[in-house]
Parts: structure tokens; sequence; C-alpha cells
């Protein structure tokens, strides 16, 4: 299949409005325009470079934690969310209670991509996996009784108040289990010469076409990306997530996807998908230097802890997965008094290592500020 030839579809008649029915995707893709190979090119080698980061990063997890609640914030950002980057990190008893069932939305989906990532060793990227993310992604929040972790059974649209004004109509749910099975056939289809990340690109505006769910078709899809790179060892460790990029281009995202439907441009969406791997690719490298030059620095800072320092060092670690913490959370980690939690935070504190963020006399709250600005400061 050439994608400049490629026809997204028909419109299919129904009652009062009609459905868009999206052609099968699963074929070798072909295309003339050398700007994709251009782009390609560039997106595979930062990408690698990106990767890298995996191989050579001692505990390298511990970082990546951060990577996941920067992408479940800004994914559950384009649904309309109102939970912030730095709101995320804190626990629910400190977040106001009119935000906390955005911040159970953002948290649902922390745990959904966890556990489908952990599942890729055991069940490949399939519509069983993304029925699984799904309904811990919907499990007690606003959604939870829009079928999670079910294909819907009845009509769902985009944009508008009902079917009359809406700006878009998915296919109707009957044709869902086959048009996601083609989905799936074409990600593990061997047979054909097509490179990764046109596979998932295709896949994913294939996946937002047929909104497959009820609830949840945006992050389920951008999830889909990071599970595909993942699984097929184009990242060893998911490093890469999209979704920052696609909210700060939220316009030409929602664009570039209806304008397949409308004009059979795939090549449109592919470019701009490229471009999205290339910019936050190099986002990532820049984010993972500036992380290592701030591990450096602040071990040599613990050094000035003395004694203290097995259980200052400890206290760092987790810092890098969990930057915000309170005395309460360092008598837990490091089964020691108050006064001795109290005392080591303190020391953290005169070293600029932490800093307190509530204002408050009584139930401190502390930030690793630094380590937080370097996945907000281009917010």
């Amino acid at each position: 299949m050439k994608i400049e030839d490629f026809k997204s579809g028909v419109y299919q008649q129904q009652f009062k409005f009609k459905n868009f029915i999206p052609a099968r995707i699963n074929f070798e893709w072909i295309w003339s325009d050398p700007k994709i190979n251009s782009l390609l090119s560039q997106a595979n080698q930062y990408l690698g470079e990106l990767n890298a980061f995996s191989f050579y990063v001692p505990d390298v997890n511990i970082f990546i934690r951060m990577h996941l609640v920067k992408e479940a914030t800004t994914s559950s950002k384009i649904e309309g969310t109102r939970t912030e980057f730095n709101d995320a990190l804190l626990n629910k008893e400190n977040i106001n209670p009119e935000k906390r069932n955005d911040w159970d939305e953002v948290h649902n989906y922390i745990e959904a991509m966890d556990y489908s990532i952990n599942q890729l060793d055991k069940i490949p990227v399939s519509t069983r996996l993304l029925k699984e993310a799904h309904k811990i992604l919907l499990k007690g929040v606003r959604g939870e009784y829009k079928t999670p972790g079910e294909f819907r059974t009845s009509q769902n649209w985009i944009g508008g108040a009902t079917l009359d004004d809406a700006v878009f109509i998915p296919p109707p749910h009957t044709e869902i289990s086959e048009l996601m099975s083609d989905i799936e056939n074409f990600l593990h289809n061997e047979n054909i010469n097509v490179p990764h990340l046109i596979k998932i690109a295709i896949a994913h505006y294939q996946f937002e076409t047929i909104h497959p769910f009820l609830d949840g078709n945006g992050r389920i899809g951008r999830l889909l990306i990071t599970l595909y790179l993942v699984s097929s060892t184009i990242l060893k460790r998911p490093t890469l997530y999209l979704s920052d990029y696609f909210e700060k281009h939220r316009t030409l995202y929602y664009e570039n996807l209806n304008h397949v439907r409308l004009t059979n441009n795939l090549l449109r969406w592919i470019k701009f998908f490229l471009v999205a791997v290339i910019e936050t690719s190099k986002t990532g490298i820049e984010t993972f230097h500036n992380i290592l030059k701030l591990k450096d620095d602040a071990e040599k800072k613990i050094l000035k802890t003395g004694k203290k320092i097995t259980n200052a060092q400890v206290l760092l670690k987790n810092l890098f997965s969990n930057p915000i913490v309170t005395s309460s959370d360092v008598c837990k980690m490091l089964k020691v008094t108050p006064a001795s939690a109290n005392s080591l935070i303190n020391d953290f504190v005169q070293i600029g290592i932490l800093r307190e963020i509530t204002g408050a006399k009584r139930n401190r709250v502390f930030g690793f500020n630094k380590y937080i600005e370097l996945f907000t400061k281009n917010n």
C-alpha cells in the first residue's frame, strides 16, 4: 500500500447520522515522499541516543518513575483533567478535595502504565493488554460506569454535545472487534517490511479513529505507542512519552488525525508523528544529561552529612523517584525516629537539596525542587 494512495475509509449512513468506517491497515506500506525518509532517519537517531541511557545509567528505573508521572499528567491534561505535575507528586491527603477526582485519574493512569509495561514479558501488545490497562484506568473515577476493560457496545462520538452536532462519529460497535484485530495483526505481522515508527504512527491513528472504548481512548491510544516501542525492543525501558508534545500542540494533534479521515492525507499525520518523536527524544536526552549532573552534584553535597551518610544516600536515591517527602515519609523509609528524620531533612535543606514548599510550621512538605524543575521547565 502506497501511503500517498491511501483511502482512509467511507462514511456509512445510519438513521440520523453517518459513521466513519476506516479502511484496514494490515499492509506493507511504501511511500515516495523523501521527507519521510529524512524524518525517519532523524527520529531513529535521536531515539537511539535516548535509549542508550537505559543501558549505562545505574538504577535507571528510579528516574523513569518521573517520566511516568509526567506522561500521566500531560496525557490526562489533554483529556481535560486539572492535576498539575507537582500535584501528581503529592500524596492524596495533601490534595485539595475538589481536585482529588482528577488526581485519582492521573494515578490510575500511572498504575495502568506500570501494569501494562510490566506485563509485556507475559502478554504481547494486544487487545487483551489494552483492555486490562483500560480497566485500571477507569477504576473508581468518572468513567467507572463506562464498561471499564471492555469495548463499547453503543455508539460514541468526538466533539459536540450529541450525535447531531458531533465533529466525528467513529464506526459502530459491531465493527470494533474486526478493526482492532486488524491493528493487532498489523503490529505483529513479520511478513511485511515496515519501519517500527511508521507502524505505530499508523496504528495510533487507526486506534483513535476506531475509538473502541466509551471513555479513555486518548490515554490508551497514547499508551499503545510506548508499549509497542518497548515490546519491539526499540526502547529497552519506557523513556519516550509523546503526550507532552501532543499537549503542547494539541490543536495540530487533533487536526492532523482528523485530516486523514477528511482528505486521506496520511503523510501529514506521519510527518507530525515523526517530528514529535524527534523533539521529544531531544528533550529526553537533555533531561537525562541534566539528571546525571544533578545526581553527581547531590552525591557530593550529602558527604557533608557526616555520620548520617548511609541514611542520606538512601534518602537521596528515593528522592529521584519520589521527590516530595514529609518527615513521616522519611521515618518509614529509613525506619528512624521523627527526631532523626527531621534532623536529616534539615541537613538536606541546609545543603540545598530539599526546600520546604508549603510555608507552614506544621505538616511540612519538602521538595527536591531542582529535580522537579527538570520536568517542568518547558511547561
